[in-house]
């Protein structure tokens, strides 16, 4: 689909416009930053990229989207975004760079709103990404008309990736897994955990990624956070990182040690590798997403490690825990939308089976696994065994 200017819409306006009907969405204002990334095909402020507040207020884009109508689409970007402007990048026929905070951002989208709506349109907004003084504009200019939360509706139309999508998330992920086995091998006994976290930082930005976080435990400690506690010989470390690559999200967890495993830790290791890939085999299209559970979770269920053992998969891509959303029960609460909806071709998974051992330390895997028209895919699927520190 196109605009009146001759442009091309980076995303799918027809399954777009399905979205809207089904929950009774007429004109969508998307504020969120992966939100208008996704809409505006890839589109991310250079110069808001880390940061959101700037003076007494905060960065807030505003695409504003009408069902079936993108000749009558506006984007509302700040000020800074007027280079970006002048580079031809936004596909909006009306673009407007003049804000400085989140009232003016909304005050402009407002009256653009207020020049396309009709009487009894229904308005869909990122509720969680709106600030109150930006809501409260929206509220004096739309008066009582019907608003919406959009957040699902959004999530809905990013459900399947792109191929341009899959390569980003697939150089995320390689380029996180890289970046840990970088650490295991140049690590080494004395060093602390904030040295490894401040190396895998390095690795990750050399490799093109925005480094986000990195969970460590060494020894057998069950505490994630980095912290001057030294490694030692004998201790095992896990490292769960998140590298953002152009607003794609790579995040993986390995396993390593520092010298040999024993009989108990090869087995444990082993043991989260079975359950790990028991959850892969029933990935294809049609596959129910709560299947996904079926077969990992009896694994642990009859182990002798059930007390201490938890497995969860989800879905990902811009947002970490987006849809699917294939459990109620996980960490991160939301519905189990798609518990007993089928998978489709292009969805991207993540799959973490952790062990929080009394003795032995934490123990765990987190994959990314896309699924593929036939099966299943995983992304950055190396160093999955022990890895040896300093080797």
């Amino acid at each position: 689909m196109s605009t009146k200017n001759g442009s091309t819409l980076p995303f799918d306006a027809g399954r777009l416009d399905r979205i809207m009907d089904e929950t009774g969405i007429d004109v969508l204002l998307v504020t969120s930053k992966h939100n208008v990334q996704y809409l505006l095909g890839g589109h991310r402020s250079f110069f808001f990229d880390y940061m959101d507040a700037i003076g007494t207020s905060r960065y807030l884009p505003v695409l504003v989207y009408p069902k079936g109508r993108p000749e009558d689409a506006a984007y509302i970007g700040s000020a800074m975004e007027g280079f970006e402007k002048a580079l031809g990048r936004f596909w909006p026929p009306t673009v407007q760079t003049a804000s400085w905070g989140s009232e003016d951002a909304l005050k402009l989208a407002c009256e653009h709103v207020g020049r396309i709506i009709s009487p009894r349109d229904t308005i869909g907004i990122e509720m969680a990404f709106l600030p109150y003084d930006a809501g409260r504009v929206l509220h004096d200019a739309m008066g009582n008309r019907r608003v919406l939360d959009a957040t699902f509706a959004l999530e809905r139309l990013r459900l399947i990736k792109t191929p341009e999508e899959m390569k980003l998330l697939r150089q995320a992920s390689d380029a996180v897994i890289a970046s840990i086995g970088a650490v295991f091998d140049a690590s080494q006994p004395g060093m602390t955990k904030n040295d490894l976290v401040a190396h895998l930082r390095n690795e990750e930005v050399s490799r093109g990624l925005n480094f986000e976080y990195c969970l460590i435990t060494s020894g057998t400690e069950l505490n994630r956070a980095p912290s001057d506690r030294r490694i030692e010989p004998g201790d095992i470390l896990s490292l769960d990182s998140g590298g953002n690559y152009r607003g794609y999200i790579g995040d993986l967890c390995r396993m390593g040690i520092v010298g040999e495993p024993d009989a108990e830790l090869s087995d444990l290791l082993d043991f989260i590798e079975d359950v790990q890939m028991a959850a892969r085999r029933p990935i294809r299209p049609g596959t129910l997403g709560g299947e996904i559970f079926a077969l990992a979770e009896p694994l642990i269920e009859a182990s002798g490690h059930k007390a201490y053992t938890e497995f969860v998969a989800h879905g990902m891509g811009l947002v970490s825990h987006e849809g699917p959303r294939l459990t109620g029960k996980g960490v991160v609460p939301y519905e189990g939308y798609d518990e007993d909806r089928p998978l489709e071709a292009g969805m991207v998974l993540s799959i973490e089976t952790t062990m929080k051992h009394p003795v032995r330390g934490y123990v765990k895997i987190e994959d990314t696994v896309v699924v593929t028209a036939d099966g299943w895919e995983g992304l950055g699927d190396s160093r999955r065994g022990w890895n040896r520190v300093g080797r």
